[in-house]
């Protein structure tokens, strides 16, 4: 099966070591102990044009270090220092990703969508105290209500729509011209995947899904959701598009997608990158 993009890092996730503070120490008084050099939320990149690793003492002054996990035995942490949160992506950003295996992007992910948290969760959500990283980073406590927070992942379901041989793809109006992709929406509280897709497919394209079946999932850190890939077949063609998710939507018989992913001329459509998961789910319905 096709690996989506963002999984398969290296990365051992040590959770017994968070819970240590011993451990947590001596992880970081280790000699092989290895920084993330990033700047800002995007990362810097080695001679290799991989991920760049430093010593601990280029962290920034009073910045936390979060243990991102074990590479080798090695310890590997990232600073959480000042970025504003909901950093966008740059387009450098979106080059190395395009260049990258899915493995190190996945690390690159973890560290990404970590910050990206804590930048946007500096304050209590239960009394709006200030709180503060606990358990190597993977949690945050208040000191005033004693409410421990935890990195959040937004699930989004992403879907292709089967009928007759052919899958629906839709674009929206901020996309660059041409591009298409799978439909996606967010699940809603007390809602399935199966029932999410369903919904989505409804409200965006109003058609009916059936016999909906789960293919992959995919860490997404911009800036930290799971998408939960499916394919759906549908009773019927006609759509009923709903503007303000979709600027255009069409069927796209299997030669199109096969042509739209080869790049070739006259394809109909521009596919999304190949780390999105979108790009895996054309692969892996082609390949039966």
């Amino acid at each position: 099966m096709t690996r989506p993009g963002f999984t398969g890092s290296a990365l051992d996730r040590a959770d017994p070591i968070r819970q240590d503070p011993a451990a947590l120490a001596a992880a970081r008084a280790d000699a092989g102990a290895r920084l993330l050099r990033m700047d800002g939320i995007d990362p810097v990149v080695g001679p290799d044009g991989l991920l760049d690793w430093g010593g601990l003492d280029e962290a920034p002054p009073g910045a936390f270090l979060a243990l991102l996990g074990l590479i080798g035995g090695s310890p590997r942490f990232v600073a959480l220092s000042g970025i504003p949160g909901g950093a966008q992506r740059s387009p450098l950003m979106m080059e190395l990703l395009d260049a990258w295996p899915p493995e190190e992007a996945a690390t690159y992910a973890a560290a990404r969508s970590l910050i990206d948290w804590h930048a946007r969760h500096p304050f209590c959500a239960r009394c709006g105290a200030e709180t503060a990283p606990i358990r190597g980073g993977w949690a945050r406590s208040c000191p005033r209500c004693r409410t421990e927070h935890f990195p959040r992942v937004d699930p989004v379901v992403i879907m292709l729509a089967e009928h007759r041989g052919r899958v629906l793809v839709g674009r929206q109006a901020s996309w660059k011209p041409g591009r298409y992709s799978a439909l996606a929406g967010f699940v809603e509280p007390g809602e399935s995947v199966e029932e999410a897709v369903a919904r989505e497919l409804h409200e965006e394209a109003g058609i009916l899904a059936t016999d909906i079946r789960y293919l992959a999932s995919q860490p997404w850190p911009f800036p930290s959701q799971l998408m939960i890939a499916c394919v759906a077949r549908t009773a019927n063609d006609a759509l009923t598009i709903d503007r303000h998710e979709l600027d255009h939507a069409m069927w796209v018989d299997r030669a199109g997608v096969e042509a739209a992913l080869a790049k070739l001329p006259g394809a109909p459509f521009d596919p999304p990158p190949a780390y999105a998961i979108a790009h895996s789910l054309f692969r892996m319905w082609l390949d039966g």
